[in-house]
Protein backbone atom coordinates (compact mmCIF):
# COMPACT_ATOMS: atom_id res chain seq x y z
CA UNK A 1 0.00 0.00 0.00
CA UNK A 2 1.38 3.54 -0.81
CA UNK A 3 -0.53 6.30 1.41
CA UNK A 4 0.64 10.13 0.65
CA UNK A 5 0.57 12.11 4.43
CA UNK A 6 0.41 15.17 2.14
CA UNK A 7 -2.99 16.28 0.60
CA UNK A 8 -5.08 19.02 0.13
CA UNK A 9 -8.26 20.31 -1.07
CA UNK A 10 -6.96 23.01 -4.04
CA UNK A 11 -10.00 22.05 -6.00
CA UNK A 12 -12.90 22.52 -4.28
CA UNK A 13 -15.96 23.71 -6.00
CA UNK A 14 -15.94 27.44 -6.14
CA UNK A 15 -19.12 28.09 -3.58
CA UNK A 16 -16.64 27.39 -1.29
CA UNK A 17 -14.54 30.26 -1.80
CA UNK A 18 -17.63 32.65 -2.65
CA UNK A 19 -18.74 31.87 1.00
CA UNK A 20 -15.30 32.95 2.12
CA UNK A 21 -15.33 35.88 0.28
CA UNK A 22 -18.30 36.62 1.46
CA UNK A 23 -17.14 35.77 5.12
CA UNK A 24 -14.28 38.77 4.49
CA UNK A 25 -16.82 41.41 3.14
CA UNK A 26 -19.02 41.15 6.48
CA UNK A 27 -16.14 41.13 8.90
CA UNK A 28 -17.14 42.77 12.11
CA UNK A 29 -20.94 42.60 11.11
CA UNK A 30 -23.23 41.51 13.58
CA UNK A 31 -24.60 38.63 11.85
CA UNK A 32 -21.88 36.96 10.32
CA UNK A 33 -22.85 34.50 6.81
CA UNK A 34 -23.32 30.87 7.61
CA UNK A 35 -21.93 28.20 4.85
CA UNK A 36 -23.98 25.03 4.76
CA UNK A 37 -22.09 22.83 2.08
CA UNK A 38 -24.86 20.64 1.69
CA UNK A 39 -26.61 23.27 0.47
CA UNK A 40 -24.53 24.86 -1.60
CA UNK A 41 -22.44 22.30 -3.17
CA UNK A 42 -23.78 18.95 -4.46
CA UNK A 43 -22.11 15.24 -3.93
CA UNK A 44 -21.56 15.76 -8.08
CA UNK A 45 -19.94 19.03 -7.94
CA UNK A 46 -17.62 17.30 -5.10
CA UNK A 47 -17.00 14.46 -7.53
CA UNK A 48 -16.06 16.71 -10.52
CA UNK A 49 -13.57 18.43 -8.26
CA UNK A 50 -11.92 15.51 -7.52
CA UNK A 51 -12.54 13.22 -10.05
CA UNK A 52 -10.22 15.36 -12.47
CA UNK A 53 -8.00 16.63 -10.18
CA UNK A 54 -6.71 15.21 -7.31
CA UNK A 55 -8.00 11.13 -7.66
CA UNK A 56 -7.15 11.37 -11.72
CA UNK A 57 -3.33 11.84 -10.60
CA UNK A 58 -3.82 9.92 -7.35
CA UNK A 59 -4.95 6.92 -9.35
CA UNK A 60 -2.96 7.31 -12.21
CA UNK A 61 0.17 7.28 -9.66
CA UNK A 62 -0.81 4.10 -7.98
CA UNK A 63 -1.22 6.01 -4.88
CA UNK A 64 -3.77 3.99 -2.57
CA UNK A 65 -4.78 6.69 0.26
CA UNK A 66 -4.10 10.25 0.75
CA UNK A 67 -4.34 12.32 4.12
CA UNK A 68 -6.05 15.04 2.62
CA UNK A 69 -7.10 18.27 4.25
CA UNK A 70 -8.39 21.68 3.18
CA UNK A 71 -6.14 23.91 1.81
CA UNK A 72 -3.42 25.45 3.61
CA UNK A 73 -3.01 28.60 1.98
CA UNK A 74 -6.61 29.44 2.33
CA UNK A 75 -6.24 28.86 6.45
CA UNK A 76 -5.50 32.61 6.62
CA UNK A 77 -5.65 32.65 10.31
CA UNK A 78 -4.86 36.43 10.15
CA UNK A 79 -8.34 37.41 8.79
CA UNK A 80 -10.85 38.90 11.21
CA UNK A 81 -11.13 37.20 14.52
CA UNK A 82 -11.50 33.90 16.38
CA UNK A 83 -15.07 33.57 15.27
CA UNK A 84 -14.40 34.23 11.65
CA UNK A 85 -11.75 31.54 11.95
CA UNK A 86 -14.06 29.29 13.80
CA UNK A 87 -16.81 29.58 11.42
CA UNK A 88 -13.86 29.32 8.40
CA UNK A 89 -12.61 26.08 9.73
CA UNK A 90 -15.48 24.38 10.32
CA UNK A 91 -17.06 25.12 6.97
CA UNK A 92 -13.92 23.59 5.16
CA UNK A 93 -13.70 20.55 7.71
CA UNK A 94 -16.84 19.91 7.10
CA UNK A 95 -16.33 19.65 3.39
CA UNK A 96 -13.11 17.80 3.91
CA UNK A 97 -15.97 15.26 5.73
CA UNK A 98 -18.16 14.75 2.88
CA UNK A 99 -15.26 13.98 0.60
CA UNK A 100 -13.67 11.48 2.42
CA UNK A 101 -17.53 9.67 3.22
CA UNK A 102 -18.05 9.50 -1.03
CA UNK A 103 -14.27 8.38 -1.17
CA UNK A 104 -13.55 6.52 2.32
CA UNK A 105 -11.22 4.30 0.53
CA UNK A 106 -8.74 7.17 -1.16
CA UNK A 107 -9.10 9.83 0.94
CA UNK A 108 -9.03 10.19 5.09
CA UNK A 109 -9.75 13.55 6.57
CA UNK A 110 -6.78 16.08 8.37
CA UNK A 111 -8.37 18.95 10.15
CA UNK A 112 -7.68 22.74 9.79
CA UNK A 113 -7.96 24.12 13.10
CA UNK A 114 -9.26 27.88 13.75
CA UNK A 115 -6.17 29.73 15.23
CA UNK A 116 -6.23 33.18 15.08
CA UNK A 117 -3.36 35.97 16.18
CA UNK A 118 -3.33 36.89 19.77
CA UNK A 119 -5.66 34.65 21.51
CA UNK A 120 -5.64 31.33 23.41
CA UNK A 121 -5.99 28.20 21.07
CA UNK A 122 -9.14 26.95 23.42
CA UNK A 123 -11.32 26.84 19.82
CA UNK A 124 -8.62 25.19 18.50
CA UNK A 125 -9.41 22.32 20.74
CA UNK A 126 -13.02 22.12 20.36
CA UNK A 127 -12.30 21.55 16.64
CA UNK A 128 -9.91 19.33 16.86
CA UNK A 129 -12.00 17.16 19.43
CA UNK A 130 -15.12 17.45 16.83
CA UNK A 131 -13.36 16.34 13.85
CA UNK A 132 -11.35 13.39 15.33
CA UNK A 133 -14.49 12.23 17.18
CA UNK A 134 -17.45 13.24 15.05
CA UNK A 135 -15.78 13.11 11.64
CA UNK A 136 -13.39 10.11 12.11
CA UNK A 137 -9.81 12.52 11.06
CA UNK A 138 -6.86 11.06 12.09
CA UNK A 139 -4.75 14.60 12.35
CA UNK A 140 -4.42 18.02 12.32
CA UNK A 141 -2.56 20.72 10.30
CA UNK A 142 -0.68 23.24 13.12
CA UNK A 143 0.18 26.87 11.74
CA UNK A 144 3.17 27.92 14.06
CA UNK A 145 2.32 31.90 13.01
CA UNK A 146 -1.20 32.56 12.78
CA UNK A 147 -0.14 36.00 11.89
CA UNK A 148 0.79 34.43 8.67
CA UNK A 149 3.66 36.04 7.75
CA UNK A 150 4.63 38.54 10.59
CA UNK A 151 5.57 35.53 13.38
CA UNK A 152 4.34 37.76 16.32
CA UNK A 153 2.81 34.72 17.95
CA UNK A 154 4.78 32.70 20.76
CA UNK A 155 7.02 29.45 19.85
CA UNK A 156 5.30 25.54 19.75
CA UNK A 157 7.22 24.96 22.81
CA UNK A 158 5.79 27.73 24.82
CA UNK A 159 2.94 26.70 27.04
CA UNK A 160 0.29 28.55 25.64
CA UNK A 161 0.35 25.69 22.83
CA UNK A 162 0.36 23.37 25.74
CA UNK A 163 -4.18 22.80 25.83
CA UNK A 164 -3.69 21.75 22.32
CA UNK A 165 -1.28 19.33 23.04
CA UNK A 166 -2.88 17.83 25.95
CA UNK A 167 -5.71 17.31 23.52
CA UNK A 168 -3.62 15.99 20.27
CA UNK A 169 -2.70 13.21 23.13
CA UNK A 170 -5.53 12.24 24.98
CA UNK A 171 -7.15 11.78 20.95
CA UNK A 172 -3.50 9.96 19.73
CA UNK A 173 -2.90 12.20 16.64
CA UNK A 174 -0.14 14.03 15.31
CA UNK A 175 0.15 17.31 13.86
CA UNK A 176 1.28 18.42 10.77
CA UNK A 177 3.32 21.79 11.11
CA UNK A 178 2.12 24.08 8.27
CA UNK A 179 1.89 27.52 7.66
CA UNK A 180 -0.60 29.28 5.74
CA UNK A 181 -0.53 32.39 3.58
CA UNK A 182 2.17 35.33 3.61
CA UNK A 183 1.12 38.89 4.06
CA UNK A 184 4.61 39.71 4.25
CA UNK A 185 5.79 40.84 1.05
CA UNK A 186 9.52 39.81 1.91
CA UNK A 187 8.02 36.11 1.90
CA UNK A 188 6.68 34.45 -0.83
CA UNK A 189 4.35 32.27 0.54
CA UNK A 190 5.23 28.78 -0.68
CA UNK A 191 8.83 29.19 -1.81
CA UNK A 192 9.99 31.06 1.27
CA UNK A 193 7.12 31.02 4.28
CA UNK A 194 6.06 27.66 4.02
CA UNK A 195 10.09 26.45 4.37
CA UNK A 196 10.72 29.28 6.52
CA UNK A 197 8.38 27.43 8.91
CA UNK A 198 9.45 24.23 8.79
CA UNK A 199 12.84 24.87 9.48
CA UNK A 200 11.93 27.23 12.46
CA UNK A 201 9.49 25.02 13.81
CA UNK A 202 12.50 22.62 13.92
CA UNK A 203 14.73 25.41 15.66
CA UNK A 204 12.41 25.98 18.24
CA UNK A 205 11.54 22.41 18.64
CA UNK A 206 16.05 22.27 19.64
CA UNK A 207 15.42 25.34 22.20
CA UNK A 208 12.29 24.09 23.73
CA UNK A 209 11.54 21.13 26.61
CA UNK A 210 8.41 20.22 24.58
CA UNK A 211 8.74 16.36 24.32
CA UNK A 212 10.05 15.80 27.76
CA UNK A 213 6.36 17.51 29.17
CA UNK A 214 4.69 15.25 25.67
CA UNK A 215 6.86 12.16 25.30
CA UNK A 216 4.20 10.95 23.08
CA UNK A 217 3.32 13.70 21.30
CA UNK A 218 4.36 14.03 17.55
CA UNK A 219 4.94 16.24 14.57
CA UNK A 220 5.33 15.90 10.90
CA UNK A 221 7.09 18.79 9.49
CA UNK A 222 6.17 19.02 5.67
CA UNK A 223 7.80 19.74 2.76
CA UNK A 224 11.29 17.72 3.33
CA UNK A 225 11.61 19.63 6.70
CA UNK A 226 12.86 22.77 4.60
CA UNK A 227 16.51 23.49 4.91
CA UNK A 228 16.72 21.11 7.78
CA UNK A 229 18.21 17.89 6.06
CA UNK A 230 20.31 20.22 4.06
CA UNK A 231 21.70 21.43 7.30
CA UNK A 232 21.80 19.08 9.71
CA UNK A 233 25.13 19.50 10.72
CA UNK A 234 24.09 23.42 11.44
CA UNK A 235 21.64 21.80 14.06
CA UNK A 236 23.86 19.35 15.05
CA UNK A 237 26.19 21.76 15.96
CA UNK A 238 23.97 24.23 17.64
CA UNK A 239 22.28 21.99 19.82
CA UNK A 240 25.60 21.20 21.47
CA UNK A 241 26.52 24.83 21.54
CA UNK A 242 23.56 25.62 23.57
CA UNK A 243 23.86 22.85 25.44
CA UNK A 244 20.88 21.00 23.86
CA UNK A 245 20.06 17.33 23.29
CA UNK A 246 21.43 15.50 21.09
CA UNK A 247 19.27 15.85 17.36
CA UNK A 248 18.30 11.98 17.89
CA UNK A 249 16.40 13.07 21.39
CA UNK A 250 14.12 15.02 18.57
CA UNK A 251 13.64 11.72 16.67
CA UNK A 252 11.01 10.03 18.52
CA UNK A 253 8.35 13.23 17.71
CA UNK A 254 9.25 14.92 14.70
CA UNK A 255 8.73 13.85 11.70
CA UNK A 256 9.99 14.49 7.94
CA UNK A 257 7.63 14.11 4.80
CA UNK A 258 9.17 13.98 1.30
CA UNK A 259 7.88 16.79 -0.58
CA UNK A 260 10.74 17.71 -2.18
CA UNK A 261 10.70 18.15 -5.66
CA UNK A 262 13.91 16.83 -7.40
CA UNK A 263 15.97 13.51 -7.19
CA UNK A 264 19.16 14.98 -5.30
CA UNK A 265 16.41 16.63 -3.14
CA UNK A 266 15.08 13.51 -2.09
CA UNK A 267 19.03 11.45 -2.02
CA UNK A 268 19.78 13.78 0.29
CA UNK A 269 16.97 13.31 3.02
CA UNK A 270 16.92 9.81 2.62
CA UNK A 271 21.02 9.56 3.22
CA UNK A 272 20.59 12.42 6.17
CA UNK A 273 17.16 11.31 8.26
CA UNK A 274 16.65 7.70 9.49
CA UNK A 275 14.16 5.98 7.48
CA UNK A 276 11.92 5.08 10.57
CA UNK A 277 11.21 9.62 10.47
CA UNK A 278 10.07 9.77 7.32
CA UNK A 279 6.85 9.34 5.63
CA UNK A 280 5.89 9.54 1.86
CA UNK A 281 3.96 12.21 0.40
CA UNK A 282 3.40 14.72 -2.70
CA UNK A 283 1.18 17.58 -1.67
CA UNK A 284 -0.23 16.82 -5.17
CA UNK A 285 -1.99 19.85 -6.56
CA UNK A 286 -0.30 21.92 -4.22
CA UNK A 287 2.15 24.35 -4.33
CA UNK A 288 3.82 23.14 -8.14
CA UNK A 289 2.15 21.53 -9.94
CA UNK A 290 4.16 22.17 -13.23
CA UNK A 291 6.28 19.52 -15.58
CA UNK A 292 10.09 19.49 -14.89
CA UNK A 293 11.56 19.79 -18.39
CA UNK A 294 14.63 17.72 -17.21
CA UNK A 295 12.56 14.80 -16.49
CA UNK A 296 9.37 15.16 -18.40
CA UNK A 297 7.42 14.25 -15.12
CA UNK A 298 5.77 16.37 -12.84
CA UNK A 299 7.40 17.76 -10.03
CA UNK A 300 5.03 16.49 -7.17
CA UNK A 301 5.26 13.13 -8.85
CA UNK A 302 7.45 12.20 -5.92
CA UNK A 303 6.67 8.55 -5.69
CA UNK A 304 9.64 8.04 -8.78
CA UNK A 305 11.68 9.60 -6.67
CA UNK A 306 12.01 7.44 -3.92
CA UNK A 307 11.59 4.26 -6.23
CA UNK A 308 14.87 5.29 -8.07
CA UNK A 309 16.84 5.95 -5.26
CA UNK A 310 19.85 4.09 -4.70
CA UNK A 311 20.84 2.13 -1.56
CA UNK A 312 17.13 1.91 -0.65
CA UNK A 313 15.64 -1.64 -0.29
CA UNK A 314 12.25 -3.07 -0.54
CA UNK A 315 11.96 -3.36 3.38
CA UNK A 316 12.85 0.54 3.49
CA UNK A 317 10.34 1.81 0.39
CA UNK A 318 7.95 -0.26 2.44
CA UNK A 319 8.61 1.81 5.46
CA UNK A 320 8.58 5.01 3.84
CA UNK A 321 4.91 4.65 1.71
CA UNK A 322 2.88 3.01 4.18
CA UNK A 323 4.34 1.35 7.60
CA UNK A 324 5.90 4.91 8.47
CA UNK A 325 2.55 6.24 8.39
CA UNK A 326 0.56 3.96 10.04
CA UNK A 327 2.78 4.34 12.99
CA UNK A 328 2.85 8.32 13.34
CA UNK A 329 -0.81 8.63 12.60
CA UNK A 330 -2.60 5.68 14.67
CA UNK A 331 -6.32 6.30 14.32
CA UNK A 332 -5.37 5.88 10.28
CA UNK A 333 -3.65 2.13 10.84
CA UNK A 334 -7.25 1.83 13.03
CA UNK A 335 -9.49 2.58 10.08
CA UNK A 336 -7.42 0.76 7.69
CA UNK A 337 -7.82 -2.28 9.40
CA UNK A 338 -11.57 -1.48 9.49
CA UNK A 339 -11.17 -1.83 6.50
CA UNK A 340 -9.57 -5.11 6.08
CA UNK A 341 -6.31 -3.16 4.78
Amino acid sequence: MIIDCHGHYTTAPSALAEYRKLQKAQLGAALRPAFHSAQSISDDQIRDSLEKNQLATQRARGIDVTLFSPTAGAMEHHVGDVQTSVDWSRACNDLIHRVCTLYPRELVGVCQLPQSPGVDVSASVAELERCVTELGFVGCNVNPDPSDGYWTGPPLTDRYWYPLYEKMVELNVPGMVHVSCSCNPNFHHTGAHYLNGDTTAFMQFIQGDLFVDFPTLRFVIPHGGGAVPYHWGRYRGLAQQLGRPPLDALLGNVFFDTCVYHQPGIDLLLNVIPADNILFASETHGAVKGVDPMTGFHYDHTKRYIQAATGVGDAVRAQLFEHNARRVYPRLDALLRSQQR
